[in-house]
């Protein structure tokens, strides 16, 4: 009896196991990119149950008030009905920010230092690539053509950095460090230690008058959409070259063709579009004055933004504790 009787109390006092919280995906991406995703946010928090929302049941979701996405589709999120915060794997959010304007959705943009070392990276390879003109030489072999030109030193090159956030300060840095006159634009007036400034629409003007090679890595809001029409871009000294990194619709493309034909542009290098893949009708594939890339200016590394991602959910769950979100009004 005492044996039973002590057997009983044990049994009693036994801690049921934790179960962890599930945490998911939500996204739009296609099959190799989920796993991969999944795999690395796995092994950034290995605590956490992480699935792919087409796994839960509809009393699973309801529990749901955390998830992390990427570019989600808006359906999908309203099967969560208590979620109340999303944090993204993209530093460009304005596609859901236009798709779920309501308030009630906290949007938690990822800010990963890596990204900005790897696009500072791209602007300085690319911003050589049009100093070097490297497209003329280009033309010149199409040509056969065995011709030498003058190369201006980097410091009589101006590259206008227009969006001095995380990444757009790191690229004026490294620029500067390479001996490039750089400049920058930022829609508040932010400055930088070692860089010249401008803000509002006079210093954008003031600015383009004497930028050689201009790089754009604004967010995509209603200011800036359309920012760079043929107005802004006949502001550009003629000969100017001109680098998006941003977003496809800050730049009227009309506008940029037309400057491009004109020789008021020498060069674009453009890396993102209004359409995504960009359409294999568009006059940018074949333009001699224009260099497609297909968006890998800054790519997202899993490892790192994983590691973000799971930092913030987990002060989160431990204190409540949500990360800034993005303003619904400026769109970042």
């Amino acid at each position: 009896m005492l044996c039973q009787h002590s057997s009983s109390i044990i049994l009693t006092n036994l801690a049921a196991p934790i179960m962890p919280i599930t945490i998911p995906f939500v996204h739009r991406e296609n099959p190799q990119a989920q796993a991969g995703w999944l795999d690395a946010l796995r092994s950034a928090m290995p605590d956490y149950k992480l699935c792919d929302l087409a796994d839960l049941s509809v009393n699973e979701r309801a529990s749901i008030d955390v998830a992390i996405v990427a570019d989600p589709d808006p359906s999908d999120l309203a099967t969560l009905p208590n979620l109340k915060w999303v944090h993204s794997l993209w530093a460009g959010v304005e596609r859901m920010v236009a798709e779920r304007p309501d308030n009630d959705l906290a949007i938690v943009r990822l800010i990963d230092p890596r990204m900005a070392e790897s696009m500072s990276e791209a602007v300085l390879a690319w911003t050589l690539y049009l100093h070097r003109d490297m497209p003329h030489y280009r033309q010149q072999q199409d040509r056969k053509l065995w011709e030498s030109h003058q190369l201006p030193l980097p410091s009589e090159r101006t590259i206008g950095i227009l969006g001095l956030g995380a990444l757009g300060q790191r690229c004026a840095i490294r620029l500067k460090d390479n001996g490039f006159n750089t400049v920058g634009w930022n829609r508040t007036g932010r400055m930088l230690e070692g860089i010249e400034t401008f803000s509002g629409p006079d210093g954008l003007t003031e600015m383009l008058a004497h930028t050689n090679v201009l790089v754009v890595l604004l967010p995509l809001t209603v200011e800036t959409r359309g920012l760079l029409d043929t107005h802004r871009l006949s502001q550009l000294p003629a000969g100017a070259s001109l680098i998006n990194f941003a977003r496809g619709p800050i730049i009227d493309d009309k506008a940029l063709l037309t400057h491009l034909d004109t020789g008021h542009l020498a060069h674009a290098v453009l890396d993102v579009f209004d359409q995504e893949p960009l359409p294999t009708d568009n006059p940018f594939w074949t333009h001699p004055s224009v260099t497609v890339l297909p968006h890998i200016s800054g790519p997202t590394n899993r490892t790192t933004a994983s590691a973000i991602v799971a930092t913030n959910i987990e002060a989160y769950v431990t204190n409540g504790t949500i990360p800034p979100s993005v303003d619904r009004k400026t769109g970042y």
